[in-house]
């Protein structure tokens, strides 16, 4: 059984905290670099995309398709493996997810036509979407409350990295070669972080929260005295409710909110983003600005300078001021695109860095929401989910793209966007908790239960 407050320590001292110190900062490392990956397979599309589209004489269609087959995957694979994450534990699909990576990156080298070019994008967002689930419950488990925020946002920061570095690889080898080739080797550019991070990752632990919820509190206690320099906590690990896995849990009274709301602001944040940004060469075309691949890179730089400030802000706004702000700001510069779409360029760069800017800070939400709402018997799972319904929002924002430039016009893609903006900052409003200075166990306490505990959070996030 695990030990009790009462009887264990509070917590390593010196030498020892300094070392737990270390290993909680390689977890989130580790963790992050799975989402450098996961960044570096979505954000090399820009930049291959329109090769491949001339090489393989891609129909609009098909480019639509292949533009979403990634976050098509991640549908299917935050549902599936979050639940198989929950089940057989987060160490061992830390390892498979990357092993996926690596493979599909190669294999991009050799497909033949339209269709194995979406399978092998398809396989890859499965991965994508495993990641999502397994790196934030495991940082979340390992991680001390007065961190837990900070660490779980600069997931999202690694995500931005691999994302920008993707794109700027991807357009200095468009840039440097004209071989009708080379998108080949830019979508297989992602095989490089795929095997240094899956290096990396050999020899975590597992998640002694996740052995605790299935009875295995020796292996449990023994892993917490080994890597975090203390006991087993009863109080902390033993009062996570318990809960029976399976999506069914996710819709029970106690989480169902929770569960909308994740996937709901998630969504709001991801749709817009990644229809803008997939095709980010033809809108900032439509809106008559440079087409080269350097705004493209540029508006990326401004997602990562976003992305950090969110890491810096959340410790000190909280986390629900962050996230209904964020909203409202990237729902004005869509507005200002969206009514003004072929106003002066500095106007629309400025409008886009202020979107790029605000909606990265916030999205740094996405990876601290859903792994610390949900209790550990159902956190990947929850993940999972909130994750796989983004991405439904991505796929047809980023498949309805081309075909609304087309058929619209960039003004009415624009406030499309402003619209989901919108309703992401109701929802917040209405549901956003704040979970800052929380242990986990009260963080995903059941519904109505975290404000009980609120009041006895004294530390900062």
């Amino acid at each position: 059984m695990p030990v009790s407050r009462s009887t264990a320590p509070s917590g390593p001292a010196g030498s020892d905290e300094r070392r737990v110190h270390r290993f909680q900062t390689r977890i989130a490392v580790c963790a992050g670099g799975g989402e450098v990956c996961d960044g570096w397979v979505l954000g090399v599309v820009g930049a291959a995309l329109p090769l491949a589209r001339a090489d393989l004489a891609l129909s609009s269609l098909q480019t639509g398709l292949i533009g979403a087959a990634t976050l098509i995957g991640i549908f299917f694979g935050g549902l599936v493996f979050g639940r198989l994450t929950d089940r057989v534990g987060r160490q061992k699909m830390y390892l498979v997810d990357l092993l996926v990576f690596l493979a599909g990156s190669v294999l991009q080298l050799v497909v033949d036509g339209a269709l194995q070019l979406f399978a092998v994008r398809l396989l890859m967002g499965i991965a994508v979407g495993a990641d999502y689930a397994i790196a934030g419950a495991l940082v979340a488990e390992f991680a001390p409350p007065e961190r837990r925020g900070r660490l779980l946002a600069s997931l999202i920061a690694f995500w931005y990295a691999g994302y920008t570095l993707a794109a700027v690889v991807g357009f200095g080898l468009a840039s440097w070669s004209t071989d009708a080739s080379m998108w080949r080797w830019i979508l297989a550019s992602s095989a490089v972080p795929s095997l240094v991070v899956l290096v990396a990752r050999l020899g975590t632990p597992e998640s002694p929260r996740w052995l605790a919820s299935k009875g295995r509190y020796a292996e449990a206690d023994a892993i917490s005295r080994r890597w975090l320099g203390t006991p087993l906590d009863e109080e902390d690990v033993g009062g996570t409710p318990a809960v029976q896995p399976g999506l069914a849990a996710l819709f029970a009274p106690a989480y169902l909110r929770r569960t909308l709301f994740t996937s709901v602001f998630w969504l709001c944040q991801i749709t817009p983003f990644f229809a803008i940004s997939t095709f980010a060469p033809q809108v900032l075309a439509a809106l008559g600005a440079s087409d080269d691949g350097v705004s493209e890179v540029l508006l990326n730089v401004f997602l990562l300078v976003g992305c950090l400030s969110g890491v810096w802000l959340i410790g000190r706004i909280g986390r629900r001021q962050l996230l209904i702000w964020t909203f409202v700001v990237t729902a004005a510069a869509l507005l200002a695109l969206g009514l003004w779409p072929f106003g002066p360029q500095w106007m629309i760069v400025g409008c886009f860095a202020i979107f790029a800017l605000f909606h990265a800070a916030s999205s740094t939400l996405q990876a601290v929401y859903p792994s610390e709402v949900f209790p550990t018997g159902i956190r990947a799972t929850g993940i999972g989910f909130a994750a796989a319904t983004s991405r439904v929002g991505g796929a047809v924002g980023t498949f309805l793209v081309p075909i609304g430039l087309q058929s619209w016009g960039v003004g009415a893609v624009m406030l499309c966007g402003c619209a989901l903006s919108l309703v992401g900052a109701a929802v917040s409003a209405a549901w956003a908790p704040e979970t800052s200075g929380l242990d986990l166990s009260r963080a995903s306490a059941p519904q109505g239960a975290e404000r009980h505990g609120a009041h006895k959070a004294s530390q900062p996030a």
